[in-house]
């Protein structure tokens, strides 16, 4: 039945796909919540915005919190979406938006202590569930270490904080904090993450400045190995930018000012990268500038102040691939209090649980940015400027999430073993609401893979057809414009199909 497979490659794969269902299922709506905003004693337009994709329509609300974010922000919630803490890098706040048990004194030295309302470091916290805990989480995070003076922002090392949310009545607290795990000059922030190869543990990485020096940290259930490193690529000095392991881990790309964009094949069981490829982008002005890649990882872009540029990581050419697919319209974003507007231009990007792609303006304003289509070769992927209006003025924030649901690699055989089952749960849809007046909010559980949505009436006509983004929790439909009845909704994933009868009353 199985050919020349052989019986343990056949459990080991078994025991994978029950570990990335138990991945999905466990983790869903833990990166749901983005914060944003300051000086909230200042009133509207300051103050913070929420913006929560639980229920896959974006939800905006303002809020006065005591907590100021700039460039750094990290979070992370619980399955139902509700947060557990947040971080602007110089402290931790908990679910009562309080200053979690021992969570103040984060990045020490002199650059926290002039930057209390919040580092300005893009991807300076990296929050991840400890590998097969419920309640334990790891914050990687780093400070710029040579501040005040010096050439460059630098940091000098890599921190680790570690939370238990089993602490003080589930508020959680601070069980260690600020322990070296990287010493070494490094590039400030850009800490991404993915997952190992088994679906299980975690790869982190950093750069080291004035070098071409990857350090690579290795997440397990029993302990924080390494750091390894590999020197590939091209030499890099200080810089500001993004970088991002791609959805499906098989990318990782480093976009900096003065430098441009490099991008990297990345074995997600060794963690080596390879074919490196280097991208000159020219500098706009401006060192607040982003990149991020689609849901589907065929599709990278690099937002840079006043054109937003992609490439066709499909391509046989990546740098050939590079199509301008934004230049920046000129639209001022007004508030009140401040007539003239600020410029809308390019900056930090994010992709989001909603598939989209979110980028910042650079500046403090009150809008962001969005690529509907991101997916999509070509100007169909629908830079959409200034699309997003929000409850407060914000400044270039976004936070910094893993593809928490990444699951195994079946084709490394090797990395499987000792990989724990986890409860395998029943894969489902729901629909919020239903019975419904037309427009409804389908959750699914997170797939790897695109899929089709398609509707059928109780005939077995075919009314409605739509793509499902990779990595999606959500899809919402409109079928307000059809009459009365049952319908049935189809989520096709290659030869997987899952069903829903939704009433339409």
């Amino acid at each position: 039945m199985f050919g020349c497979m052989s019986a343990r490659k056949i459990i080991l794969t078994y025991s994978c796909v029950l570990l990335q269902l138990g991945n999905i299922c466990a983790q869903q709506g833990i990166n749901n919540n983005w914060l944003m905003g300051y000086s909230s004693w200042g009133g509207v337009p300051f103050g913070q915005t929420n913006i929560d994709f639980y229920n896959g329509v974006p939800v905006l609300s303002y809020d006065s919190l005591e907590m100021d974010f700039n460039h750094t922000h990290g979070n992370i919630s619980d399955v139902s979406g509700n947060m557990l803490f947040y971080t602007n890098g110089y402290y931790i706040a908990d679910a009562t938006n309080d200053t979690m048990q021992n969570g103040s004194g984060l990045n020490p030295g002199a650059y926290a202590n002039a930057f209390s309302d919040g580092l300005g470091i893009p991807q300076g916290a990296l929050i991840i569930p400890k590998p097969l805990s419920s309640s334990v989480y790891y914050m990687f995070h780093g400070s710029v270490d040579n501040y005040p003076g010096g050439i460059g922002s630098r940091a000098y090392q890599l921190y680790l904080t570690t939370i238990d949310m089993t602490l003080n009545a589930g508020l959680g607290a601070v069980t260690t904090k600020n322990v070296q795990v990287i010493i070494d000059t490094l590039n400030c922030g850009k800490i991404a993450a993915t997952r190992h190869a088994n679906g299980r543990d975690w790869w982190v990485m950093v750069h080291r400045v004035n070098s071409n020096k990857f350090y690579k940290l290795l997440i397990t259930p029993t302990a924080i190995l390494g750091p390894y490193s590999q020197n590939i690529g091209i030499t890099r000095q200080w810089d500001a930018g993004q970088a991002w392991f791609s959805p499906d881990g098989k990318k990782y790309a480093y976009y900096y000012v003065n430098g441009g964009l490099e991008i990297f094949d990345f074995d997600r069981c060794t963690a080596t990268l390879s074919n490196a490829v280097h991208v000159n982008i020219p500098f706009e002005n401006g060192y607040n500038v982003g990149m991020a890649i689609s849901p589907g990882s065929n599709a990278l872009y690099v937002s840079n102040v006043f054109h937003v540029y992609q490439f066709d990581l499909t391509a046989s050419n990546i740098p050939a691939s590079q199509l301008t697919v934004a230049t920046y319209d000129s639209f001022m974003s007004v508030f009140p209090g401040f007539p003239s507007g600020f410029a809308t231009l390019f900056g930090l990007s994010a992709l989001a649980p909603d598939g989209k792609i979110y980028i910042t303006t650079g500046n403090s304003t009150i809008h962001m940015h969005t690529i509907d289509n991101p997916d999509v070769i070509g100007l169909g992927c629908n830079v959409n400027q200034h699309s997003v209006q929000l409850p407060s003025v914000y400044f270039n924030t976004l936070p910094n999430h893993p593809n928490y649901f990444l699951g195994c690699d079946t084709s490394c055989t090797t990395c499987l073993v000792g990989v724990t089952e986890n409860e395998n749960e029943n894969r489902h849809i729901r629909a919020m609401p239903n019975p419904t007046t037309g427009n409804f909010t389908l959750q699914f559980n997170v797939q790897s893979v695109s899929g089709e949505l398609e509707i059928y009436d109780v005939m077995g006509n075919m009314v409605w057809r739509e793509y499902i983004a990779p990595w999606s929790q959500y899809k919402r439909v409109d079928i307000s414009k059809l009459a009365n009845g049952i319908y049935l909704c189809k989520i096709l994933r290659g030869d997987n199909v899952e069903t829903l009868k939704i009433i339409k009353e």
